[in-house]
């Protein structure tokens, strides 16, 4: 195994969501520890990670398709360590193993904190090993990533697992039953954030809403909530994922009371048809679901709403499909992320039956991405000729003349400015609105104190 300056050099490639790219941190973190420093080209690596998900179709090929790309770099370097990790690790077990000869390691997801020691056997023993026990207790929720240079925002889990069993996801059976940290731990960690210069947080979950909602004695979300905004030098909280069900008046509330808690939730509707929703085992309403969108604007008339939509569930006809359209009118989400279904093993919905021709699904999903794009300008364009704060996250990819940073709504926006203004909030109107961004001009201190006080 090569060495460079001390160090064995690793590879990290995610697939999938949020929780995924910051399980990758917290391995980087471990095997920095372990004397791996990372680098961003495989050719030059030690040890190679595949961090999967399989909640969608899609993201599993692509992960299946990278894995077999390794094998010429194994056969180049038989000293190569390649390891899977994730979603698609803890569904698969030691059968991957059998699949790609190449593969040196399977790490299920409750045993990132094992990564170092599944490394050295390896390293020792040249055999290949499978770590896919679920645990008790997930020790690696609490492993703590420290802020790299010029980070302004981070990743926090503070639960992983879910207890909902919605007919078409796999998480419950690849992250196993909800557990919660202690926010005790969350605090400590949120604070050493803040001490490395992060001014963001993003707490995670993957149904966040339903922290430590077991009676365990610890706060509920909302009072989490509070406790982070405390925090002295974090100015911006934000969470997700939200499941409508568990979506109280009392969380509702804290876009009101909190004040650190960003304008934005990402609140998963999957189907506008209450016939599909029960199909799902979503445990909700449409109805219900616009009751709590308008119950979210009138608290917060400003909040922005993303979604997940799924088209062509088993069972979909036209009219449910129009149904889910009906919702988008009513509700115009400021984006949406949008999935044809696709069967995954071992999920309920797998076994249904009336399944929809991949052509309807394909003409659907085309359909109503089509009218999100028109509600994604309407609601950009909305915010043209307005004074937003962004904080500065770095150079934009656009433009190396370009800085860019959010809004509190979660929107991207690309101004003239310079790097050293990373790490701060800045005042910009919007000029322009794109279908994934927005372009701004910042302010200066007298044109910030005019719009105040207009």
């Amino acid at each position: 195994m090569a060495v460079e300056n001390g160090r064995k050099r690793l590879y990290i490639r995610t697939f999938g969501c949020q929780m995924n790219v910051h399980d990758s941190e917290q391995m980087a973190v471990l095997l920095e520890d372990a004397g791996f420093t990372r680098t961003d080209q495989v050719e030059t690596a030690d040890l190679v990670i595949i961090n999967t998900c399989s909640v969608r179709e899609k993201a599993e090929q692509k992960a299946h398709s990278y894995l077999g790309r390794l094998r010429r770099l194994k056969r180049r370097n038989p000293s190569l360590i390649i390891g899977i990790a994730g979603c698609l690790a803890q569904q698969w077990g030691g059968d991957f193993l059998e699949k790609a000869p190449h593969l040196d390691f399977v790490l299920g997801t409750h045993n990132i904190h094992a990564l170092s020691e599944v490394v050295d056997e390896i390293q020792g023993t040249g055999r290949r090993v499978v770590r896919t026990d679920f645990q008790e207790q997930v020790t690696s929720i609490g492993i703590p990533v420290p802020a790299r240079r010029e980070q302004v925002s981070a990743y926090v889990t503070i639960m992983q697992g879910c207890n909902n069993f919605c007919s078409y996801c796999i998480v419950p059976y690849v992250r196993g039953r909800e557990q919660s940290r202690s926010d005790g731990d969350i605090m400590e960690e949120i604070r050493m954030l803040a001490e490395g210069g992060i001014r963001e947080v993003t707490l995670l979950g993957q149904n966040v809403n339903s922290y430590c909602s077991n009676g365990s004695g610890n706060p509920d979300f909302p009072e989490l909530l509070h406790e982070v905004n405390d925090v002295e030098g974090i100015e911006r909280i934000r969470f997700t994922t939200s499941h409508p069900k568990d979506l109280s008046e009392e969380l509702m509330q804290c876009f009101r009371t909190v004040d650190k808690l960003c304008e934005h939730i990402h609140l998963p509707l999957q189907s506008g048809s209450d016939e599909v929703l029960t199909r799902m085992n979503r445990n909700y309403s449409a109805g219900t679901y616009l009751e709590k969108v308008a119950r979210l604007r009138d608290i917060c008339p400003d909040i922005s709403v993303s979604t997940d939509l799924i088209v062509g569930f088993p069972g979909e006809s036209e009219a449910d499909f129009q149904k889910t359209i009906d919702v988008m009118e009513k509700v115009r989400f400021d984006n949406a992320f949008s999935f044809a279904y696709s069967d995954r093993p071992g999920i309920a919905s797998e076994t249904y039956g009336d399944k929809v021709e991949d052509g309807v699904k394909r003409d659907r999903l085309r359909r109503l991405q089509m009218l999100q794009e028109c509600h994604t300008m309407e609601r950009n364009h909305g915010l043209v000729g307005r004074v937003e704060e962004i904080l500065i996250e770095g150079v934009s990819r656009n433009s190396p003349n370009d800085i860019t940073g959010r809004t509190r709504t979660n929107k991207i926006v690309n101004v003239p400015g310079d790097i050293e203004l990373t790490g701060t909030i800045i005042s910009v109107r919007i000029t322009g609105a794109y279908a994934h961004s927005l372009r701004g001009e910042a302010l200066d201190e007298r044109e910030v104190r005019g719009c105040l006080f207009r």
